[in-house]
């Protein structure tokens, strides 16, 4: 029956039951030993039981004269006791959190915590098998629970180990029931959350929106949504305002773990108001439209940089060059921005020309539909991949901000051709991309009002609230 139990028992357990056990069977049979002593010929007296349940100080201190006194297989018997007792003492669980540090490896830290580096490179292998333990990084946490000798001060048994991904997901590596290690990924299910901000711009329109609760990483979304029509450096100014709602992906003990989409983004600039909302469509494509279904984004990107807050430091039109210190019509703008500045694909479309290109330096050019093109000089260099003939994506990285060709400076050059003529950049609006109609259509002015009725009475509260605090 004991057997039977012990044998059921967690492999990582068994030896520490075994040993309590053996030391509470010998514990018992001393004790009544002692009580059945009267049965005995020997007498022994109450100071003498006395001493007997002091024997671990005698031990310690001279074992010869406690042979003297006591029977050897007695003192044998008890010293045993007191070792077990001693060794199931001294163990203990613990569960331990690691972050990794410069110069660490996997097998190192376990070997840190005592392990042989046979046992580490054996849970490596296990691990390897839905995560390799080779690609942990500075920073990151590792979790350890296992049983500690605190005489040795060393992990004496493993129960389980978990490297820590991200917020969301984990590896964890577990003795199964027959203490052979198994590994496997834990992700944590996540809950969307919908959130709504708005507010006047006082200053930047990053520092205003923080301001309003809404991180970072949201705030850029909404820049790069409104930058292919609004040039923040000249359009946006101090009064205009924004409507924001998106989401948040949260866990179960609600913290954020990761920024969803914005559904709604608005901007009203002056006297005009910019609304866009997020939709997909039947094929799956996900993009942003006007309240009318117009596809906003397609609409060829103003200044096609990363560097939002570029300046133009030469118009489009008739202005004195200056190297060849004449009068001649400037075929496009200039932004000046530091070299190696991202520079972005104005559109979607075909790459026509990419090469060095005399007096524009390194020089691509873009077929976006029939009716329009657009070309980018003075590159520092060309993106991976940049080539005629090869397709790429409206905001796709094509190049890199130089000073090559005649150039006074790094900046952008920044031509729009319209059926084979050159016109201004900055004041049309070329539609290249589809926009929405049929079912699509219907459905997305169904979310359009869905949206505008849940949120319209949430802004003008905001707001409201807002001007009762001043």
């Amino acid at each position: 029956m004991v057997l039977e139990l012990i044998n059921n028992i967690k492999p990582k357990h068994k030896h520490r039951v075994i040993t309590l056990g053996y030391a509470l069977v010998v514990t018992f049979a001393f004790v009544l030993s002692l009580a059945n002593n009267t049965s005995v010929n020997a007498s022994v007296s109450y100071q003498d039981k006395t001493d007997y349940l002091m024997l671990e100080n005698v031990i310690s201190e001279n074992i010869e004269d406690t042979a003297s006194i006591y029977p050897t297989e007695r003192i044998i018997n008890i010293r045993s006791l007191f070792d077990l007792v001693d060794s199931y003492q001294r163990e203990k669980d613990i569960q331990k959190v690691l972050e990794v540090k410069k110069g660490d490896t996997f097998i190192s830290i376990l070997n840190s915590m005592g392990l042989s580096y046979d046992e580490a490179h054996n849970l490596y292998l296990a691990f390897k098998k839905v995560y390799n333990p080779a690609n942990i990084r500075i920073g990151q946490k590792i979790f350890i629970k296992g049983i500690y000798d605190n005489k040795l001060k060393k992990l004496s048994s493993i129960e389980n180990i978990t490297i820590q991904e991200n917020r969301i997901k984990s590896y964890s590596l577990s003795q199964n029931e027959n203490g052979q290690f198994e590994a496997k990924v834990i992700e944590e299910e996540l809950i969307s959350e919908v959130n709504s901000a708005s507010g006047s711009i006082s200053g930047s329109l990053s520092k205003s929106m923080n301001s309003q609760g809404v991180p970072n990483k949201i705030v850029q979304e909404f820049i790069k949504i409104f930058s292919y029509s609004v040039d923040f450096r000249r359009d946006v100014r101090k009064g205009d305002k924004f409507e924001i709602v998106f989401e948040n992906n949260i866990t179960k003990d609600g913290k954020v773990a990761s920024y969803g989409n914005i559904l709604y983004a608005g901007l009203q600039l002056r006297n005009e108001k910019v609304s866009l909302y997020r939709y997909t469509d039947a094929k799956g494509n996900s993009d942003y439209y006007t309240e009318k279904g117009l596809a906003m984004k397609k609409t060829l990107h103003k200044k096609p940089l990363s560097f939002q807050n570029a300046r133009i430091s030469s118009p489009f039109g008739k202005r004195r060059h200056p190297i060849k210190k004449r009068w001649i019509i400037h075929w496009g703008v200039d932004y000046a921005a530091p070299k190696g500045t991202k520079i972005f694909a104005g559109g979607d479309g075909v790459i026509q020309v990419a090469k060095y290109n005399g007096g524009y330096g390194n020089y691509v050019k873009i077929r976006h539909n029939s009716e329009y093109s657009t070309a980018y000089g003075h590159m520092w260099k060309f993106a991976k991949g940049i080539r005629p003939g090869v397709r790429v994506k409206q905001g796709q990285v094509i190049g890199y901000v130089g000073s090559t060709g005649l150039s006074t400076g790094p900046h952008l050059h920044y031509e729009v051709i319209r059926n084979g003529k050159r016109v201004n950049p900055r004041t049309i609006r070329a539609a290249t991309g589809n926009n929405l109609a049929g079912k699509d259509l219907k459905k997305f002015k169904l979310m359009v009002s869905d949206i505008k009725s849940s949120y319209s009475k949430m802004f003008a509260l905001q707001e409201k609230n807002k001007f009762a605090k001043k």
